[in-house]
């Protein structure tokens, strides 16, 4: 049973204190999560964002991080099957400055920082997707026929609505007449 579930090795890279906002580094991030690693840095390397190659520094240094781990403990981990689990921008300390203001005052604003973090993981096949493949096709078609019949009630009372609205108009324009 213990070979039958198999451990998801996770490989991650940091990249913390970046000067920008949290929220701005997500709005890159969010690009990536999920896809495969190869798309992912063509997303990263192409997108105009000021923050797009710090996370793709961030990006290939959890890919390198996944060869080299796999290359210490032996594992056999595909490049090629990779894809980005996690992709995450947290909140770092914020900076205080003062902006100078009229009349000798003096208004404080802050500078926020993130720490973004990469996580990359291998996408393992499942043995067991013929099995699945076979029995799904059966319920969708069920659901479909249903769908169908739900339709096939509902279009004629639509039908007869528009007609019955047509027939006054037309008498409308008789009495008018």
């Amino acid at each position: 049973m213990a070979n039958a579930v198999e451990k998801i090795r996770e490989f991650r890279a940091e990249a913390k204190f970046q000067r920008t906002s949290p929220q701005k580094a997500k709005l890159v991030l969010d690009l990536i999560k999920g896809l495969r690693v190869e798309q992912a840095l063509n997303t990263v390397h192409f997108s105009t964002k000021r923050m797009a190659p710090i996370v793709e520094k961030v990006l290939r240094s959890a890919i390198q991080n996944a060869t080299y781990v796999s290359q210490e403990q032996g594992l056999d981990v595909d490049v090629d099957n990779l894809y980005v689990r996690t992709a995450v921008a947290n909140e770092g300390p914020r900076m205080k400055r003062i902006r100078p203001a009229p009349m000798g005052r003096a208004f404080r604003y802050q500078r926020r920082l993130a720490h973004i973090i990469v996580t990359v993981a291998e996408k393992k096949p499942l043995n067991g997707v013929s099995a699945a493949a076979d029995s799904t096709p059966v319920a969708p078609a069920a659901k479909k026929s249903s769908k169908k019949a739900a339709k096939a009630t509902a279009t004629p009372a639509r039908k007869a609505a528009a007609k019955k609205t047509a027939t006054k108009k037309s008498a409308a324009k008789k009495a008018a007449k």
